[in-house]
Parts: structure tokens; C-alpha cells; sequence
């Protein structure tokens, strides 16, 4: 496992999927919060204090599973700051998994890369660079409007949906897949504010499990969709 030192209150475990197969595990458990879960936590918790110095709260502590689907997930244990805007803890919540999606990508294309580079620069090799350059500060600055979280049961989305306004003008999805519930929660037409805000409240009913559509193919090629479409709505019903 690797373990990150993010701040004094937060640090980060990436568990590979190979480790999650030693340690008979997966990110249901987490989801779930099983003993086995519970034991695994325990376990990173004295390993952080030995590696990084981390020290939890005394009496509890926020935890975040960030699923990174054929990779592996992401453990946040992190002491709730008030002074924090939940819409920043979002954005810092996905920016961090998007990040590591895109470290994964530019391995993978590393070997195409430098072959491209060694067939020398093109006469407009400066002006792309600029573009590309432009392209990802765009994309740092852009906010998400993409996320799936995964419910352990039907019950949690009910009560996270009608704890909703009535008037969220969000688009939702529902699917199904290893006995878990996983809630599609797109922007639509609601204020950034509204949309981020909701989806503060959906990671105290779930574990967010995607925040961008390329991470969803094994959900939608082996899941069973039972909402397509407004699912919160029907769902408040």
C-alpha cells in the first residue's frame, strides 16, 4: 500500500487491486464497513503513524473510499475541518482521482509518446505545445459535473433523495451491480453550488465510485440499469 501525508488532519492509501486480492477484500467491505474493512482501516491507520507521523482524532474520524475501477481505491482518513467549504472538499475529492487516472493514462502512452518525440518536432511544434499548455489549465480550472456513488442499500438513496430540494434541477441514473446500488449524479441544470452541495450529502449515505464517465464501462457493461433517467425524483416519490 502506499500512503500519502496530505495535510496535518489528512492522509491518503492507495490499495492496488492486487493487494485488495491478498487481502481478501474489495471495495464492497469498505462500503459496507465489514469487520474485515474495519480490521484493514485499522491496520493503515498504524502503518501512517509509523510511516508519516499521522495522528487520528481521538474519538472519530471522516472516512472517504474513492473507487478507482481496474486500478483500485483510495482510503481518505481526514479530521472534518469547519472551516473547509464543502463544495472546495469536493472538488479536492475528484481532482484527486482524476489526477490519478491521468498518471495511470500517461504511463500507459509513455512508450507511444517518446516514439513521437524522436521522430523530431513539426514545423508547428511551438504553437501545439501552446495550445496543449492552454488545454490543460483549462482542464485543471474546469469543475466536475460527473459523479457515480455506490449505496450498500435501496434505503440509503431513498433517504439521501428526499433529504433533497424538491426543485434540484440535477439528472440522475440508477444501476445495480454486486448487491450494491450505484447512483449516476450529473449537474444538469442546477447552480454549481447546488449540484456540488448535493453531492456533499451523497458521500454521507455512499462512497463515491467514479468521477468521470471513462471509469464507468465495467458499471454499465455488467450492472442492471433500473432508473434511467430522474432517478432521485422517482424515487422521493
Amino acid at each position: 500500500m502506499r500512503i500519502e501525508r496530505v495535510d496535518e488532519k489528512t492522509v491518503k492509501c492507495f490499495l492496488s487491486n492486487e493487494e485488495l486480492e491478498e487481502y481478501e477484500i474489495d471495495y464492497k467491505d469498505f462500503v459496507l464497513r465489514s469487520d474485515k474493512a474495519r480490521e484493514v482501516v485499522q491496520e493503515i491507520i498504524e502503518q501512517a503513524a509509523e510511516e508519516v507521523g499521522y495522528k487520528p482524532p481521538k474519538f472519530a474520524f471522516d472516512l472517504q473510499i474513492m473507487m478507482l475501477p481496474d486500478q483500485g481505491l483510495i482510503l481518505t482518513f481526514s479530521d472534518r475541518d469547519p472551516e473547509i467549504k464543502e463544495s472546495d472538499q469536493f472538488i479536492e475529492c475528484l481532482k484527486e482521482m482524476k489526477r490519478i487516472l491521468q498518471r495511470t493514462r500517461e504511463k500507459i502512452s509513455g512508450e507511444g509518446t517518446v516514439q513521437s518525440a524522436e521522430s523530431g518536432p513539426g514545423p508547428n511544434a511551438g504553437e501545439a505545445e501552446g495550445k496543449q499548455t492552454e488545454g490543460k489549465q483549462a482542464q485543471q480550472v474546469s469543475r466536475p459535473s460527473f459523479a457515480v456513488f455506490a449505496f450498500s442499500e435501496l434505503g440509503r438513496i431513498i433517504e439521501f433523495a428526499a433529504m433533497l430540494p424538491s426543485n434540484l434541477q440535477v439528472e440522475s441514473s440508477l444501476y445495480q451491480m454486486d448487491g450494491l446500488y450505484f447512483l449516476y449524479l450529473l449537474k444538469g441544470r442546477a447552480s454549481y453550488e447546488r449540484y456540488s452541495r448535493a453531492c456533499i450529502q451523497a458521500l454521507e449515505f455512499a462512497s463515491l465510485y467514479a468521477a468521470e464517465p471513462s471509469q464507468t464501462v465495467q458499471l454499465e457493461e455488467h450492472g442492471e440499469c433500473l432508473i434511467a433517467e430522474k432517478a432521485l425524483k422517482k424515487l422521493r416519490k
